[in-house]
């Protein structure tokens, strides 16, 4: 009967597991194959789930016409940049909040809290006054700016843990050989840590090249456009650029892929050193 109800469960969960794969894979699958085919062969009926012919048409239109390399090269910047830099920060803060006591703490820890409850959206209209006022809209800095105020509170959080799972004794040993407190934390504390901010640096770098929001309301010209809007753009009142549209969708998931691809070992020891205090 045990092994009965084990085959069973077994059973259900292979099954749910299939259906979220197809639920998964397949939106990525089809926009692969939509952007292969050719403009003319993307409404044929019935549906073709594999292009007759191959092309590259609609990869083409979009560094010809669209000049979507540079939203690419836009994007790069801002979220390296912004990636960075709030990881940088966002280590310091957490290495404060890991290894000191002092009133405010708590305090700020549930700010950091709140602000990720908080929808980006009901800030835009201060905002945009703000950055208006500091003659920031419209510049890739003032974006960046903000991507890296957004970015700070979840990754100062999320990297606390990963100082609360380092014993104190090593922090007190280098400082025992002579060591500042600031020398130890960068030549003995970060090279222990550095899973823990690769995952750190790959969440911000992700959540800033899919935010579509403040991209939109802050980035106006061609010239200063991010990949999230010029995707937007193949939408208009009349008509939809599918073809286009799939292309884009596709080089705008890669980059994604691949850093997490050939990250994955460091983003997964990262999360679970840091996802339990030891």
């Amino acid at each position: 009967m045990i092994g009965k109800e084990s085959a069973a469960g077994r059973a259900v969960k292979f099954t749910f597991l299939g259906v979220w794969l197809l639920f998964t894979v397949f939106p990525l699958y089809w926009i692969t194959v939509t952007s292969l085919k050719a403009p003319g062969d993307i409404f044929r009926f019935p549906l073709a789930y594999w292009p007759e012919r191959f092309s590259l048409e609609n990869y083409s239109g979009l560094f010809g016409t669209a000049d979507f390399g540079t939203y690419l090269t836009n994007s790069l910047i801002v979220s390296t940049v912004a990636g960075a830099t709030a990881t940088a920060i966002s280590m310091l803060s957490a290495y404060v909040l890991a290894r000191f006591e002092f009133r405010t703490k708590s305090a700020l820890l549930m700010a950091a809290l709140v602000t990720q409850m908080i929808p980006s959206f009901i800030a835009l209209g201060p905002l945009y006054l703000l950055m208006t006022d500091l003659q920031l809209v419209d510049n890739r800095f003032g974006l960046i700016l903000v991507y890296i105020a957004v970015c700070i509170p979840f990754c100062t959080v999320m990297l606390r843990g990963f100082f609360e799972n380092i014993p104190d004794a090593l922090e007190e040993a280098a400082m025992i050989d002579g060591l500042s407190r600031f020398t130890a934390l960068f030549r003995v504390l970060l090279p222990v840590m550095r899973p823990g901010i690769v995952a750190a640096f790959i969440f911000n770098f992700v959540n800033c090249w899919n935010e579509l929001f403040l991209s939109v309301t802050l980035m106006n010209s061609d010239s200063n456009k991010t990949v999230p809007t010029a995707l937007n753009g193949f939408i208009s009142s009349f008509n939809i650029d599918w073809g286009s549209m799939s292309a884009a969708a596709v080089l705008t998931i890669l980059p994604t892929m691949l850093l997490f691809a050939f990250a994955s070992r460091h983003i997964v020891q990262g999360l679970t050193s840091g996802a339990v205090k030891g």
